[in-house]
């Protein structure tokens, strides 16, 4: 199967902290760019940050400073630590990457994870 599987989300307290992550599959060989969205209820989806396979990074602004994007490219996962955390980042946060190659050679593009939930409440 082709999946990119976040983990990591869950209810915690504002000013707290969470680290996601997401991890391609085995049938995924390469990924290239990889980032965080999220959608609130009722919103669109968002851009949290991205990380290119060499490391560069882009945060929207509302979250530099806050949270920090991080990448194993010999593991396919990109990770989010999310730190000073606000009942307004309450939304499901889904992984992505511009482009796949899976193991037998098909290419995919715009490709998501199904999200995990985060809640920040007390």
């Amino acid at each position: 199967q082709v999946q990119l599987v976040e983990s990591g989300g869950g209810l915690v307290e504002p000013g707290g902290s969470l680290r996601l992550s997401c991890a391609a599959s085995r049938s995924i060989i390469r990924v290239n760019t990889m980032g965080w969205y999220r959608q609130a209820p009722g919103n669109a989806r968002e851009l949290v940050a991205t990380i290119t396979d060499g490391g560069s990074t882009n945060y929207a602004d509302s979250m530099k400073g806050r949270f920090t994007i991080s990448r194993d490219n010999a593991k396919n996962t990109v990770y989010l630590q999310m730190n000073s955390l606000k009942p307004e980042d309450t939304a499901v946060y889904y992984c992505n990457t511009d482009r796949l190659v899976t193991a037998w050679g098909l290419i995919l593009t715009d490709y998501w994870g199904k999200g995990t939930l985060v809640t920040v409440s007390s």
